[in-house]
């Protein structure tokens, strides 16, 4: 494998609404995000991804873009961004852009003309078909965000493709012309001095070539657009072109948002010569999903966790590096997801950090995971701002449930959880803003906040440091970056342990998943003790114990 600049970073996720607003009108925005560099460097990362901040009517939070060449006054102007990127540079820090090139706004310059002319060369920008003769659309696809995957184009008797919001038309990327566009944008960014991109809904570029309906998977007569991308042929030409002409021109970081990829082109995608840097593994976010709605969906329970990122560990293990997360702007809060409400708590909290951070690929943090942020509570369905969250309720009214029902059903997967703004200190609105939050601060922040566990050397940030620092230890950064990973004791239930092996170390990670405590035979003579979140490790010659929610890392001989 060649060794690139991103293999021992980690990566920070921003979502700057929610970040730190230095102005006041309780949205965040560029100059907070200036204004807490040292607190991330500090932490010890090195990549920080921004969820978008381009001009956009914010349909769906930004991921509708308007001009792909200018920012929304909300965040700050260019000359903001500029300095932010001079300011990470003076850190060592990098800056991904989030890329979101499957769809535009409909407010965007390309799709307003296309309105004026069908038929003319805007037209071809955008996926838009008449309807069919008997007046109806012209397929039955769902929209992820449900409903109808075609709008009326104003004015006129045809439709457009939305797979998203209907705000959202998609580009045609089967047009050479949209191709060029997108790709001179990406290289304008990366010219001005940013690193990368983290790639948003990519997979969905491809659509299949023949467009028509199929067999509903609901009642509403309509099918999800799963089916419809499962015929999609050839989606590696337009990534490899992408790559060829822009990120492997700047040796740029680039990490694709890939649900949906087929079990053979993982190589073709982060492989040798693939089309991105990396890949999210959502394996563990897929679990338990149901097409009937988030209503039917099963929890994530420890040994569906270990399974799941075991999986993907074995999978990527001579191909690539995946990008390992436990939430993200689309997610629940991970420690909310992954661990049971009544079992929450401090050591809960740090051994899941550990279990997944010290896996092989590329560890990514979203903002406020380092303190434990949790979900937060949705007293009605008016306390919802994400737009899926709201179809999601719907859709669980539309399948008998009560309305105490529904809600308690999408809060706990709503995307709203992850959006709160972070929580600084105990003091006015999380310390956030001086203003009014544009979504209500978590109830939960005077006892969560970053400004207490600063000084607290037993806190969740202090470990995430701990973490970091292990990592990136000169006598353990080759093991723990280029390492092996092998799965260890896989049928011991509720324990995630396995072990990193290279550069002449051997390393067991063990995380005890659960309340009950347990016993395990040690791999090897123990040679040290990395890190124990509780403090109070019980090492025999041949085994350990580990406390409910324990986790070690110890050096084996």
């Amino acid at each position: 494998m060649d060794r690139k600049w991103w293999h021992d970073k980690v990566a920070y996720q921003i979502y700057p609404k929610s970040f730190y607003d230095s102005n006041g009108d309780g949205i965040g925005d560029i100059p907070g995000i200036i204004s807490k560099l040292d607190y991330l460097k500090d932490l010890g990362v090195d990549i920080i991804w921004l969820s978008p901040i381009y001009k956009s009517p914010l349909a769906d939070e930004g991921y509708d873009i308007a001009d792909y060449y200018s920012l929304d006054p909300r965040f700050g102007t260019m000359e903001d961004m500029e300095r932010l990127i001079a300011e990470t540079k003076k850190r060592d820090m990098y800056i991904l852009m989030d890329l979101v090139v499957n769809h535009c706004s409909d407010e965007h310059e390309w799709f307003k003309k296309a309105c004026e002319d069908p038929e003319g060369k805007y037209g071809e920008f955008f996926y838009i078909r008449d309807q069919n003769p008997d007046g109806s659309l012209p397929t039955n696809w769902r929209s992820y965000f449900g409903g109808p995957a075609w709008e009326k184009v104003p004015g006129t008797d045809k439709f457009y493709l939305h797979m998203f919001h209907k705000k959202q038309p998609d580009l045609n990327w089967e047009n050479p012309e949209v191709r060029t566009e997108v790709y001179k944008n990406i290289n304008w960014w990366l010219d001005k001095g940013i690193a990368g991109f983290r790639i948003d809904a990519i997979m969905n570029i491809k659509k299949a070539s023949i467009f028509k309906s199929y067999e509903p998977d609901r009642d509403d007569g309509m099918v999800g657009l799963e089916r419809m991308l499962k015929d999609a042929k050839g989606i590696s030409i337009f990534l490899h072109e992408m790559q060829d002409k822009t990120f492997s021109q700047h040796d740029a970081f680039s990490v694709g948002e890939v649900f949906n990829d087929k079990e053979d082109e993982l190589s073709d995608l982060i492989g040798e010569g693939g089309c991105f840097s990396s890949i999210f593994d959502f394996e563990s976010h897929i679990f338990g999903a149901s097409r009937k709605g988030w209503y039917a969906s099963k929890p994530c329970l420890p040994e569906d966790y270990k399974s799941s990122v075991f999986k993907s560990q074995l999978r990527a293990a001579e191909i690539g590096f995946f990008s390992n997360i436990i939430e993200n702007h689309d997610e629940p809060r991970g420690v909310s997801r992954y661990i049971p409400k009544e079992e929450l708590s401090i050591h809960a909290k740090k051994a899941l950090a550990c279990a997944y951070f010290l896996l092989r690929g590329i560890p990514f943090i979203y903002q406020g995971q380092e303190i434990g942020m949790e979900n937060t509570e949705f007293q009605s369905v008016s306390d919802f701002d994400d737009i899926s969250s709201i179809m999601e309720y719907d859709l669980a009214l539309e399948a008998g449930l009560s309305k105490e029902e529904a809600l308690e059903c999408v809060s706990k997967y709503s995307r709203d959880n992850a959006r709160t703004p972070v929580q600084w200190t105990d003091g006015d609105n999380a310390g956030f803003t001086t203003g009014k939050p544009w979504l209500p601060v978590n109830k939960n922040y005077k006892e969560i906040n970053v400004e207490s566990q600063e000084k607290d050397s037993k806190s969740l940030l202090a470990f995430y440091k701990e973490l970091i620092a292990l990592r990136k230890a000169p006598e353990y950064k080759e093991t723990f970056v280029y390492g092996s990973f092998e799965p260890y004791l896989r049928d011991e239930k509720n324990l995630m342990a396995y072990i990193r092996k290279g550069n002449g170390k051997t390393i067991l990670v063990a995380a005890n998943l659960q309340r009950d405590g347990i016993a395990i035979p040690a791999p090897g003579r123990i040679d040290g003790i990395l890190l124990d979140n509780v403090g109070n490790a019980q090492l025999g010659v041949e085994s350990i114990k580990l406390d409910g929610y324990q986790a070690l890392v110890l050096e084996i001989a």
